[in-house]
């Protein structure tokens, strides 16, 4: 037994048997008390709660069983630890199903005793930290953390509010920076399945040939370099949410299968010939029109309607301008030096305003943090943004009479701009654009734009 001083509440009406647990227990540096009945033992509860209670099933009055429900339900993190004769056993198994924590039978073993008590309080402190930081998990992906007073966001809440709780696959869109994956971890943490996993992957992130592999897991042999047998994500995911971000990047095959799984529940490995039952809910993400995808005949249509049961839009940045504030200051709260109180010039408020923000959220998480590491608190002036969104920077061939018009010229200016603006370094510059360089490189093939790998 730890010496930390541990308080415990003894509740015997056996005077013999509690001057055995008395002189064993304090040579251990614990806080006891004593308590003849159960009556007794509640009215010391109510007036300092101990870590761990050694209570007889057999008490006058109030039976111990008893005192057991009671304490569960009013005080569930106490530790509790009851006692019984040995011919009673069928008693102590009921009060383990009742929630105590442990048992031990008379006569005692002292040692045994104190065994017992260390494993129950050790145990008991273990799920207290598992609750506690469960809960800061949740806490964490409160959809309310979604910051947004525009009338767009709230509709994304009121979405996300009435699906959480349901078992339907949702599809949510959006350009790349408006959070989608927020919004997925949101959706799962406000769900029956928050105690399990939530997994993701972008599925334009890997190679093609490890897609299959990763979802589906695969068997030993089935192709060269499987060593061994393989659980993929969606057997990992079991009971809890797999996130499936660019979905609109698996190849028809794939997509194939991943449909097959949504009708039936159940997948098989690469290489297998079992069909394994799963038990997953599928949220998926798109950065693109994914309809325009299914009417070209490059995304299977009754894929898209099985992923598409509740759809949730996330806005770009320039269509809820009114929420920029919000987000500033949230973002000058999270990444500020502790203790220092930031605020930008009115004329930087100006121009973070104005701006046009291709990245959407997550650019503008970046401009602030620039600012930051730039310039000195407390107050972060024009010259302290990125000099791409300042305008102070020329980038040859990116400027224009009036400017860039259409979505797709304001993205390669902005591209040019960030990539001249770091040398062209292509890791930091996808970095700072909130997208992987496999989606960097896309662009800037579909953009015209020359660059060396």
């Amino acid at each position: 037994m730890k010496k930390s001083h541990s308080s415990v509440l003894v509740v015997e009406d056996d005077h013999d048997q509690v001057l055995i647990v008395r002189g064993f227990l304090s040579r251990l540096g614990l806080n006891l008390r004593f308590a003849p009945d159960a009556e007794q033992a509640m009215k010391m509860l109510e007036e300092d709660t101990p870590d761990l209670i050694l209570s007889d099933i057999n008490l006058p009055g109030m039976s111990g069983i008893d005192l057991l429900s009671t304490v569960r339900s009013r005080f569930p993190e106490v530790t509790v630890v009851m006692m019984t004769a040995f011919s009673s056993i069928d008693q102590a198994v009921s009060c383990i199903k009742l929630g105590a924590d442990d048992y031990v039978t008379k006569p005692l073993h002292l040692l045994d005793l104190q065994g017992r008590m260390e494993r129950a309080l050790a145990s008991r402190a273990t799920r207290t930290r598992l609750q506690q930081l469960e809960s800061q998990v949740r806490e964490r992906h409160r959809f309310d953390r979604i910051i947004g007073q525009s009338a767009a966001m709230q509709r994304v809440f009121h979405i996300i509010e009435r699906a959480a709780p349901s078992q339907a696959t949702v599809l949510i869109s959006g350009r790349t920076g408006t959070g989608k994956e927020l919004v997925a971890r949101a959706l799962h943490y406000h769900s029956h399945r928050a105690g399990k996993a939530f997994v993701d992957i972008n599925c334009g992130a890997l190679p093609e040939q490890l897609v299959a592999s990763e979802l589906f897991g695969h068997q030993k042999g089935s192709f060269t370099g499987a060593t061994e047998m393989k659980k993929g994500l969606l057997e990992t995911a079991a009971g809890g949410t797999l996130f499936l971000d660019e979905v609109q990047s698996l190849k028809p095959d794939l997509q194939t299968m991943l449909l097959r799984t949504l009708q039936e529940r159940t997948i098989r490995r690469v290489g297998g010939r079992e069909n394994i039952d799963v038990d997953v809910r599928i949220i998926a993400a798109t950065n693109r029109d994914i309809t325009e995808a299914v009417r070209r005949g490059e995304f299977r249509e009754d894929l898209y309607y099985r992923l598409n049961v509740v759809n949730v839009y996330l806005p770009e940045l320039s269509e809820r301008r009114e929420d920029i504030p919000l987000l500033i200051e949230s973002f000058l709260r999270q990444l500020a030096p502790e203790n220092t109180a930031c605020q930008f010039s009115s004329e930087a408020l100006r121009r973070l305003q104005s701006y046009s923000w291709p990245g959407n959220i997550r650019e503008l998480q970046n401009a602030v943090e620039c600012a930051l590491t730039i310039g000195r608190p407390p107050v972060l002036g024009l010259e302290d943004l990125p000099p791409h969104i300042t305008g102070l920077t020329k980038v040859a061939g990116a400027e224009r009479t009036g400017g860039p018009r259409t979505l797709d010229e304001v993205e390669r200016v902005h591209i040019l701009r960030v990539l001249d603006e770091l040398g062209q370094n292509h890791t930091r510059a996808a970095e700072v654009l909130g997208i992987d360089r496999r989606t960097l490189y896309r662009k800037l093939d579909k953009y015209k734009i020359e660059y060396t790998e």
